[in-house]
């Protein structure tokens, strides 16, 4: 039998990432590429004649307005006190295994606080989630229905159970049938007008999408885009369509994270975790740190407070 190629792909072992990021200038030299790639760029005039250090304070400066700006200024590293060496360790233990990883695992494996692991982890993956928040699906694009939750006794049984959280996955697929990108919404509920209006946020009006015959998916020709339903039944045969294959491969491998790593996440909570799995798939694959640096060099919207008693 042979090996299965997105399986056994080549990641970024342990010890090269310790040899590319495993010092603060090396951290250093790698953030001012992702904040400035062509070069410095003065956030406060936009202008890049260049910049001058000033070594006693670790600023930089602009020749041409003299506005004084940090490396971390504006970005998810912002107003910490943690090196940078600590904020790339914890975004290569969240974006390198396919399992998520607990604040609690985090913070052994840092040497910080629970509080600070706790902060560290949602800050970067609030980054992540607002990275991709307003990017649109293009192509043939897979749409299905899930729940997140259990039913508890004594509740409300199936899909209406209050413990149960509905949000939308949603795959595009490459020509020759590949998973390229992903998009996992909570959204209010599957009805109709919910699903037209998430269609016209993030497909593009020139997307074929894909999906079964649940009524609120009339709302994607609503919103101006074709939809192809497919009849997929019920049973573990409608699980094994082929149409489906890729999304619901997807969507178990998400379930089987969250469920090994949190004990419950409330709805409120929920869009952070699954932003977390909202970076490129195509092979070949990328470090998957740097899929997500353009997202760390702005500061994140939320994510700094935490909920009384929520362990994650």
């Amino acid at each position: 039998m042979s090996k299965n190629r997105v399986q056994f792909q080549k990641g970024l072992s342990l010890p090269d990432f310790f040899s590319a990021y495993g010092s603060e200038a090396q951290c250093a030299e790698t953030l001012f590429r992702w904040r400035w790639p062509l070069g410095f760029v003065c956030p406060e005039c936009g202008h890049g004649e260049g910049y001058t250090t000033i070594q006693t304070r670790g600023l930089l400066q602009c020749k041409h307005c003299r506005h004084q700006t940090s490396l971390t200024a504006g970005t998810v590293f912002a107003y910490s006190k943690l090196p940078l060496t600590t904020w790339f360790l914890a975004l290569y233990l969240l974006t390198q295994q396919k399992s998520a990883i607990s604040a609690l695992e985090l913070k052994r494996q840092l040497g910080v606080s629970y509080a600070t692991a706790w902060s560290v982890k949602h800050k970067l993956l609030q980054s992540m989630l607002e990275r991709d928040a307003n990017r649109q699906l293009t192509g043939v694009i897979e749409v299905d229905d899930v729940y997140w939750g259990r039913e508890c006794h004594g509740q409300t049984p199936g899909c209406g159970s209050p413990n149960k959280t509905p949000f939308l996955a949603a795959l595009g697929r490459s020509l020759d049938g590949r998973p390229m990108t992903l998009r996992l919404s909570v959204v209010a509920g599957f009805r109709k007008r919910e699903i037209a209006a998430w269609t016209k946020k993030f497909i593009h009006p020139d997307s074929i999408v894909v999906s079964d015959c649940l009524p609120c998916f009339n709302g994607i020709a609503d919103a101006g885009v074709e939809d192809q339903p497919v009849v997929t039944g019920g049973g573990a045969a409608s699980v094994a369509l082929e149409d489906f294959r890729w999304l619901n491969t997807i969507v178990g491998n998400v379930k089987n994270a969250l469920h090994g790593t949190y004990h419950k996440v409330s709805p409120q909570h929920l869009p952070p975790p699954l932003g977390r799995v909202l970076l490129p798939l195509q092979p070949p694959l990328r470090p998957r740190h740097n899929a997500v640096a353009p997202g760390l060099c702005r500061r994140p919207h939320a994510a700094h407070a935490q909920p009384a008693g929520q362990i994650s």
